[in-house]
């Protein structure tokens, strides 16, 4: 097989993104998190997320997740969490996120034997206007 040639069918489709890696010294990785910091301290945290993914700052990514549990986007704060890595942090959330999907499973396993308590999801997965309805 001619592996040279084989994207060229998809050249005129632009499915492909060229991007070139260049490696950050350590001079430029911590310039990018003193802004992530700015970043995160002014309220901007989307950005201050993105800077620290991109440096792979645990200390960042775990604040990040700190403030998606405070707004109670567990699955987030997992997420940010297990990237960290800061296993502390996340074993709790992995437990009450199992408790809520063990309690789903439950309430799915008793539905034909009458009306249950609607479990609201919402919060914890970050979903408006989300339930098990």
């Amino acid at each position: 097989m001619d592996y040279k040639n084989v994207f060229d069918k998809f050249e005129e489709e632009n499915v492909f993104i060229k991007t070139t890696v260049q490696p950050v010294d350590s001079a430029q990785k911590a310039a990018l998190n003193r802004k992530g910091n700015v970043l995160y301290n002014s309220g901007e945290i989307e950005e201050a997320r993105r800077i620290f993914l991109t440096t792979g700052y645990s200390d960042g990514l775990s604040r990040i997740g700190d403030y998606y549990k405070s707004k109670n986007r567990l699955v987030e704060a997992l997420h940010m969490y297990w990237i960290a890595p800061d296993r502390t942090k996340a074993e709790p959330l992995i437990a009450q996120l199992a408790a809520v999907i063990q309690g789903l499973v439950s309430a799915d396993e008793t539905a034909d034997m009458g009306p249950t308590d609607k479990i609201d999801t919402s919060s914890i997965f970050g979903i408006e206007g989300h339930s098990n309805e």
